[in-house]
């Protein structure tokens, strides 16, 4: 008489180096056979100490910091940045530069989702030409940021008061342009994958998040609002004049990977449009406010929040009317979407997984900051 043949229980990395992880980060997971039976993240790879560091430079010196946070995104981060500086010092920016502001930051939201939109068609498996398609129109975004900013990625535009620079004379009408022929490169991803039958089998019914473990999850962003919740800081608590923009927020129904897929594609469309109504509207006047070179808040705390492309970004900042911040903290969307990983991964594949953690969008260097 032969016994049944039984499975054990093993333990299997994935990463810290691997390509699904999208950087220096590790998912511990128990899996018998291919199925996940636990899921442990384990972080701190890429950590640099910004937040402590920034408390030993200038309010002004520490605006690059937040470009190598979330370095996908370095107009948004830029942005919430100076928003809690701004708050705590009591300064107003000219419309000309909140205007200027909404543009770059809408930018930033297409420049980041076409990453996420062609990282995560493969890592389901849709090899090269969504990826190709996504980097391609990304270039001609970072080509603005370049001509406005004298940088790609790492653009240090976003000043106290203001912006660091008017825009060229060529922005507005390349804006334009690229505004007029942006819709159908979305359109092509949407063509190309939301009718797939590989892409639906891979994506739907995978990694569903319920609205309430959303909610109590505090996700924000695509993670929310692709399980039902209407929530947009832009909407909710506008900042940068964003109340004067006609705009919706798209939500999924499923709250699975392909909902969020979904989401993000329909936010691109959004963002064209916020950027077309700031161009039209571009007042004139000056870009920023002059504000001490030896800036010295007054004592007290400010948070302040924007809706990045991964969702709510925070900075929260503590002067004790000293050169620099007696504290300085982030809340990163990608590290508090990343609570429900486990609640992802557990009971589905390890392939599952993978989309899983792709359907996330995150970026590693503001998880460990």
């Amino acid at each position: 008489m032969t016994s049944a043949i039984k499975s054990e229980p093993f333990i299997l990395n994935i990463g810290p180096q691997h390509p699904s992880t999208h950087g220096v980060f590790r998912v511990k997971v128990t899996v018998d056979g291919e199925r996940i039976l636990d899921a442990e993240m384990v972080m701190g790879y890429l950590h640099r100490s910004m937040e402590k560091l920034a408390e030993e430079r200038t309010y002004t010196q520490n605006i690059p910091f937040t470009d190598r946070t979330d370095y996908l995104s370095s107009m948004s981060n830029n942005l919430g940045y100076c928003l809690a500086v701004e708050k705590l010092a009591g300064i107003d920016v000219p419309d000309r530069g909140q205007a200027i502001r909404v543009i770059m930051a809408e930018l930033q939201r297409l420049a980041s989702h076409c990453m996420a939109v062609g990282a995560f068609a493969n890592d389901t498996g849709a090899w090269q030409t969504p990826v190709m398609w996504a980097f391609r129109e990304r270039e001609k975004i970072l080509d603005l940021f370049e001509m406005t900013a004298g940088a790609r990625l790492t653009c240090n535009y976003m000043r106290i008061g203001g912006v660091a620079f008017d825009l060229p004379k060529d922005f507005v009408p390349m804006a334009r342009d690229l505004m007029k022929t942006f819709p159908a490169f979305i359109d092509d991803i949407d063509g190309m994958l939301t009718e797939n039958e590989i892409f639906l089998v891979r994506t739907r019914g995978v990694a569903v998040i319920s609205p309430e473990l959303a909610v109590n999850g505090s996700l924000a962003g695509p993670m929310l609002r692709g399980s039902g919740i209407a929530w947009d800081i832009r909407k909710a608590d506008p900042y940068c004049g964003y109340e004067k923009y006609d705009f919706d927020i798209p939500i999924g129904y499923q709250g699975d990977s392909f909902d969020r897929f979904i989401v993000r594609l329909e936010e691109m469309r959004q963002s064209v449009r916020i950027v077309q109504q700031a161009l039209d509207a571009l007042p004139g006047g000056p870009h920023s406010t002059q504000v001490p070179l030896a800036l010295r808040p007054p004592a007290g705390e400010a948070y302040a929040r924007v809706e990045g492309p991964r969702g709510e970004l925070g900075y929260y900042v503590v002067s004790d009317e000293g050169p620099s911040p007696y504290r300085f903290h982030i809340r990163p969307p990608s590290f508090i979407n990343l609570s429900v990983l486990k609640e992802m991964t557990v009971g589905g594949s390890v392939a599952d997984a993978i989309v899983a953690l792709g359907s996330v969008d995150i970026v590693v260097g503001e998880i460990d900051r």
